[in-house]
């Protein structure tokens, strides 16, 4: 029997037994690495704002995504070799769920074999699959990605949020927000069926508690009646009578949205909240989504008795819708001008004809915005972009 058949028969057998399961994620590791015959392995994930690589282990140190070969993994998505003083070779593998990017996993190896690349790729497959089923509730996960206290709105909010990044073949969309830590009323939803995505924005007014609640109860509704196959004009109509049933002081502007992916018509309503902005060729078509919006959510007698409006329009192949709250184009800039809608656009612009990925695009953009006002941002920021590619484009 070949080294290789033995690694596969001990991986079948990890895996074979349930016990394993419900092992801690440092013991899986290194069961499955034993297994695998890789010497040394240490999963990194990545923190809540993406600016560090935190290790599992206590005995590895935290790593730069800006600045750091683990950091290049993680940003481009690709496997990176470096050369180690005390082990031979570190092997730095993305740890993806689909298209989310969790962190990076190291593989300490004296060689860098085929057979020791194949099963390294298969850990990381496996570990991903892992952190993803238990970081809902392992707080062993969260407390390493955190590197300050969380306020209890934001708290709340981030236990609404979807994964920042989600996709197939034919579509990804990817989100942030800022302050991470602070957040108040700003949320983004983002969810896909077989032949759709349904993408969306929130911002309630005010910088607190209640403003979480109202967005919180909000993003439920809206989610509750999308389950259930609701059109969009009545889904909002659901978090109109939600908000007005349960907060009838909390009312939030929003954009929900629904993206045909066969055929890329989008459809979307706008509930008094700022118009999202389409790229297309690397070029900004200015007021393309331009449209009359209607009374924020939560304030269903401003409709005068009419339904909400639904506005329509045909995508392109590799168009990029991007949404946003004002908190963005409000921002300032290193030398105190407002960011404003042609900067915003713009940055997207210039990083897409580079070649970055979606998710690295909104990840160095937040970033600029954050530290271009070091001491706080006037009000919650929050970008959601999704690029459409048809199914035989």
């Amino acid at each position: 029997m070949t080294a290789a058949e033995t690694g596969d028969g001990l991986l079948e057998d990890f895996l074979a037994d349930p016990g394993n399961a419900a092992l801690d994620l440092n013991t899986a590791v290194a069961r499955c690495s034993r297994a695998l015959g890789l010497p040394h392995c240490v999963v990194h994930l990545v923190d809540v704002q993406q600016r560090v690589l935190m290790p599992l282990s206590e005995a590895a140190v935290p790593l730069p995504v800006d600045g750091s070969l683990a950091g290049w993994c993680y940003r481009t998505q690709s496997l990176r070799v470096e050369e180690s003083e005390t082990t031979g070779l570190t092997v730095w593998l993305p740890l993806l769920d689909g298209v989310e990017r969790l962190g990076v996993l190291a593989v300490h190896t004296p060689a860098l074999t085929p057979v020791i690349l194949r099963r390294s790729r298969s850990l990381a497959t496996l570990l991903a699959m892992m952190i993803t089923s238990k970081r809902a509730y392992k707080d062993t996960f969260v407390r390493r990605t955190r590197t300050e206290p969380m306020r209890l709105p934001a708290e709340m909010l981030r236990a609404f949020l979807p994964p920042r990044t989600i996709g197939t073949a034919h579509v990804v969309s990817t989100a942030v927000l800022e302050p991470a830590y602070d957040l108040g009323g700003d949320a983004f939803d983002h969810s896909l069926t077989d032949t759709a995505l349904h993408a969306c924005v929130f911002d309630a007014m005010g910088h607190d508690l209640a403003s979480g609640l109202t967005t919180s109860v909000a993003m439920a509704a809206c989610r509750n009646a999308r389950r259930v196959g609701t059109e969009l004009p009545e889904l909002v109509k659901c978090v109109d009578d939600a908000l007005s049933s349960w907060l009838p002081d909390g009312f939030c502007t929003g954009v929900v949205a629904r993206l045909d992916l066969t055929d890329g018509l989008l459809r979307w309503c706008n509930c008094g909240h700022p118009a999202p902005l389409l790229i297309r060729d690397h070029r900004l078509l200015v007021d393309a989504m331009e449209r009359d919006a209607d009374p924020p959510m939560g304030l269903p007698a401003l409709l005068a008795g009419r339904s909400r409006q639904v506005h329509e329009i045909a995508l392109q192949p590799g168009d990029r819708v991007l949404m946003y709250t004002d908190g963005v184009t409000e921002a300032r800039t290193h030398d105190g001008s407002l960011f404003g809608l042609e900067r915003f656009a713009d940055y997207v612009i210039r990083a897409s004809a580079t070649g970055e990925l979606a998710p690295e695009i909104l990840r160095r953009l937040i970033h600029w915005i954050l530290d271009a006002n070091p001491g706080r941002l006037r009000d919650d920021a929050t970008i959601l972009m999704f690029e459409w590619h048809p199914p035989n484009g």
